[in-house]
């Protein structure tokens, strides 16, 4: 069956056909085959309540893979457990199964189970009621989030077996009110923790705090619960789970649930002017792409690395296919859409009303959609575990899939596209978190001391506490009486940390075009790039010009428009070096890490026209500047002079290396891209030297750049063995950045630069 007619095709028709198109496939780079793999199960527990049993018969379930075996006889023997393995393979009813049997043997019993969204929550829920619908058992499973109305809570706090949140709200809205809690606190035996490679960075640093603050406080009622964790594939589940919950747990990773053919093609758009090393726009690509399959009936998830990438993508592929499938057949979903738009878009994928839906990685954890049958990946998502975890949103158990990976033209996608063996062959990323970052530390301790007073010889983690609780007397937070320190504000921390990021608080979309509407929202890093004034903010596929950013009220008031373009902002960066803890010397280059304090001001804003991505015009931005005191690692060149380069000439060799630098380096972290950023300085300020600085985007830093400090080595390498590998003459977007930016010497240079440094290192 031709994939081009339109016409429904099953994916293995449509790839057969695929492999007899030319023109296609020549941008195929590699085509990776997983095959099928059988489900390995073993019969049900001895002893296993009868009412379950027989309610999972009723659902088709007769036996268990063998991962929920083992994770259900390790919760029995009492162990802490984190469960790994892939998208769609019953991860659910590893900690369901034990909870379930438990409650059914004591009414008294209570389990808290935490998914980092509402969505997660809510869909939870559904399954367990379900599931007690089906045993004709009367437990009571209820979300409790900001959208619980104030008379259900009173109830749930008395008479929930199952509370499902998330851990913003168990922060602040159920540890400050633990003396509401008493009968979950008392009586709590389980804790349930999924999605676990989601806690990682700022966000991961923080919940194991507020786990910190819940143990001790669950302590102090009496009470110690096995936590039981469940996780799409990291390269350290049992570590990181470890970290996290501060307790030894027991891995289980013996995957025995069945899985269909999985095709991953590593697509690299046409070059379009090789001298430049231009290729084709990889969105347009993707775009393509996806239409070819949704109008071959083929239910298709697009994924892209920003809002803006989402809402373009969206643009086009419903001017694409509306007339074949409607243009509410397509939709978006990223961050930044209210609860109801996303709960109903959901809703429509799973019961394939949606045929297409173009998302940021907010559909990346395991949000029920169903099973699609394609995934497009515009652009490499990052890290090895997001890639697998975005590609295993398609493909039913029984049935084939495809993921195509459309690379962009930036260093890190172009080095992946052509090397897919590094991509293929490595583990998922480590996830990683700094529980005892000072700043979020001092955060919790000051939560903690309004939950229960600290005594003296009290321990939060692996601290000791002296110092923290003097400082915090000092500053008048807390009251020393006696071995005992107690909170002596009015109000209660909790309230105003945020866990997810820096910024306390987001900004508001309202729609004036009729009336006054709020449509979405924006984090506060974000806002100086995506909703300035002038700036047009993509929702759903519809243009809104921003008309005016009221920045102390954190709110932003736009309007429809139609318009040609899309826009981008420019940042201008300063950074100072504060302190230097680590050091080493290599040859002719310094490396160093330390604390930097970061100055950022958004500068001016580009016009760029939707399809030929060309740039129509600019104009400035006036908003404040934004100070962070954070984690950084840079390395120092000799001075010009000495390296052979004009000053001139250092400028567009360290912008360069920087390019590909900024590019290489999520590859040993697994972090947002967004979440690292690299400075270029001719003459840093502390040394006088040419200086790249790498630095987290958080306050206090998160160890990021601290890793790339340790990988320095490893880093530099690789970035030579790109530039030496890029097919381009002078520099392109695929290495050192485009000819535009580093010149027509650009890529020379950088090379030049990298060889010094590496000759002085061997001498």
């Amino acid at each position: 069956m031709n994939p081009w007619t339109g016409k429904a095709a099953t994916v293995e028709e449509w790839l057969d056909m695929l492999r007899s198109h030319p023109e296609i496939m020549a941008n195929v780079t590699h085509w990776h085959t997983q095959p099928a793999r059988e489900a390995r199960t073993v019969p049900f527990p001895e002893r296993l309540a009868p009412k379950l049993e027989q309610a999972l018969r009723s659902k088709g379930i007769h036996e268990l893979y063998t991962h929920q075996a083992a994770a259900y006889r390790a919760v029995r023997e009492g162990k802490h457990v984190v469960t790994v393995t892939p998208t769609a393979s019953g991860k659910t009813l590893c900690y369901n199964l034990p909870v379930l049997q438990h409650l059914l043997a004591d009414d008294s019993v209570r389990a808290l189970y935490l998914f980092p969204t509402k969505a997660l929550a809510q869909d939870q829920v559904a399954e367990l009621q379900e599931l007690a619908n089906r045993m004709e058992a009367d437990i009571k499973t209820h979300t409790y989030d900001g959208d619980t109305p104030p008379t259900v809570r009173q109830a749930i706090r008395n008479a929930g077996h199952i509370v499902v949140t998330n851990p913003d709200m168990l922060h602040s809205a159920i540890l400050p009110h633990h003396t509401k809690w008493v009968k979950l606190f008392e009586n709590v035996k389980y804790i349930v923790i999924d999605e676990l490679h989601a806690y990682r960075g700022v966000f991961g640093s923080h919940v194991a705090n507020v786990i910190r603050r819940f143990k001790r406080i669950c302590k102090f009622y009496g009470s110690d619960p096995q936590f039981l964790c469940a996780s799409a594939t990291i390269r350290n589940p049992k570590e990181h789970a470890e970290r996290l919950v501060g307790e030894p747990v027991e891995l289980v990773d013996d995957n025995g649930a069945p899985s269909g053919e999985k095709h991953m093609v590593f697509y690299n758009p046409p070059v379009v002017n090789r001298q430049l090393g231009i290729r084709r726009s990889s969105v347009l690509e993707s775009q393509r792409l996806a239409a070819l399959l949704l109008k071959s009936g083929i239910q298709t998830i697009v994924f892209a690395r920003s809002r803006v990438r989402v809402e373009i993508l969206l643009t086009y592929l419903q001017e694409l296919v509306k007339r074949e499938l409607g243009p509410k057949s397509i939709r978006g979903y990223r961050g930044g859409y209210l609860p109801k738009l996303r709960r109903e878009i959901e809703h429509g994928l799973r019961t394939g009303e949606i045929r297409g839906v173009v998302s940021t990685n907010a559909l990346e954890l395991g949000i029920d959609i169903g099973q699609l049958q394609a995934c497009v990946l515009n652009g490499y998502p990052g890290s090895i575990a997001s890639t697998w975890q975005q590609s295993g949103r398609a493909g039913r158990r029984h049935t084939s899939s495809v993921t195509f990976l459309v690379a962009s033209s930036n260093p890190l996608d172009q080095y992946l596209i052509q090397n897919p063996d590094y991509f293929l062959g490595r583990p998922p990323e480590e996830a990683r978190i700094h529980p005892d970052n000072l700043l979020i530390l001092l955060d919790h301790v000051k939560c903690a001391a309004y939950e229960l007073p600290f005594e003296a010889g009290d321990k939060f983690g692996g601290e000791k506490l002296t110092d923290l609780l003097e400082f915090l007397a000092e500053e008048k937070v807390l009251h020393q009486t006696g071995d005992r320190w107690y909170w002596m504000e009015q109000a209660f921390p909790a309230n105003n940390i945020s866990l997810r990021s820096a910024a306390q608080e987001n900004f508001v979309i309202i729609d004036m075009t009729e009336g006054h509407k709020v449509i979405g929202e924006v984090d506060r890093f974000s806002a100086p790039t995506l909703i300035h004034e002038e700036a047009i903010y993509l929702h759903e596929g519809v243009q809104y010009q921003v008309e005016k950013l009221d920045y102390p009220e954190k709110k932003a008031y736009v309007r429809k428009v139609d318009v040609d373009y899309f826009t981008d902002a420019n940042m201008a960066i300063e950074l100072k070096v504060l302190q230097v803890d680590l050091e080493r010397r290599s040859g002719r280059l310094l490396r160093q890490y330390g604390e930097v304090a970061v100055t950022s001001r958004p500068t001016i804003f580009k016009k760029i026209r939707m399809r030929t991505h060309e740039n129509i015009g600019s104009g400035p931005i006036h908003l404040p500047e934004e100070n962070l005191h954070t984690s950084g690692y840079w390395f120092s060149f000799a001075e010009e002079a000495e390296a052979g380069l004009s000053a001139n000439d250092m400028q567009m060799a360290l912008l360069g290396l920087a390019n590909v630098l900024v590019h290489l380096a999520p590859l040993h972290l697994m972090c947002d891209p967004l979440d690292i950023r690299v400075v270029p300085q001719v003459k840093a300020l502390h040394s006088k030297r040419p200086t790249i600085f790498f630095y987290d985007r958080y306050p206090g830093g998160i160890g990021l750049s601290q890793r790339l400090y340790e990988k320095h080595d490893e880093l530099l390498a690789e970035a030579g063995r790109l530039m030496a590998g890029c097919g381009c003459m002078s520099g392109c977007p695929a290495c050192v950045g485009p000819i535009e930016e580093v010149g027509l010497l650009g890529k020379e240079l950088a090379q030049k630069l990298l060889a010094h440094a590496k000759e002085g290192a061997a001498t």
